[in-house]
């Protein structure tokens, strides 16, 4: 399996999340993608008497789960955020989606918006289903459990502490949440879209 590189972001100054906040969630990043690879290495160097270290190679593909999708998410998270806050195009497909499955687009978001108060760390996603053609909302405790099969990432907020922490309080984490959406960059998100279709 050949190995993952670091993606580098283009995000500027972030009203409401501060730059020491950004760069310290990169570097996790960063850590994310090397024990991606650490794991890799292992895993073809327990292969080597794969009878011998089965249990070994077990357990270094279930931490792969975790490492590879705490690097993927993120990816998924800087990209929303690079070159600013911009609106959704006027003829938003996106939008247009959204609100076939809720009263308003407002609606929807303020409903994202709950399910990102979830206790515990993990992610609010909105997904996108190519068989039932829905956009879904769902809730990925720590990277990997509660993933759903075949869906497409659309719109995710990091709600682990570390995402705000230099900014806010646990108990403000609402603040964050406003302030991500706040520097949301709204034309990924109806690319994703596209592409998810």
């Amino acid at each position: 399996m050949k190995k993952f590189q670091e993606i580098k972001f283009n995000i500027g100054a972030l009203k409401g999340i501060s730059t020491k906040n950004i760069e310290e969630h990169l570097k996790l990043y960063a850590g994310y993608v090397k024990n991606t690879n650490l794991i890799i290495e292992k895993i073809q160097e327990y292969s080597i008497d794969a009878e011998k270290n089965a249990y070994v190679i077990s357990e270094l593909h279930r931490r792969f789960g975790f490492e590879f999708n705490g690097m993927r998410n993120h990816e998924y998270y800087f990209k929303s955020l690079e070159d600013g806050s911009k609106p959704l195009p006027k003829d938003s497909q996106f939008k247009k989606a959204l609100e076939k499955q809720a009263s308003s687009f407002e609606v929807a978001i303020t409903e994202f918006k709950t399910l990102a108060m979830t206790r515990g760390v993990g992610w609010a996603v909105l997904c996108f289903d190519k068989k039932s053609k829905q956009l879904i909302p769902t809730w990925i405790d720590e990277h990997h459990l509660g993933q759903l099969n075949g869906l497409d990432w659309i719109l995710g907020i990091d709600m682990w502490e570390h995402a705000f922490v230099y900014d806010y309080a646990t108990s403000e984490k609402k603040k964050y949440v406003e302030a991500f959406f706040d520097n949301l960059n709204w034309e990924v998100i109806e690319d994703n879209f596209k592409k998810a279709q």
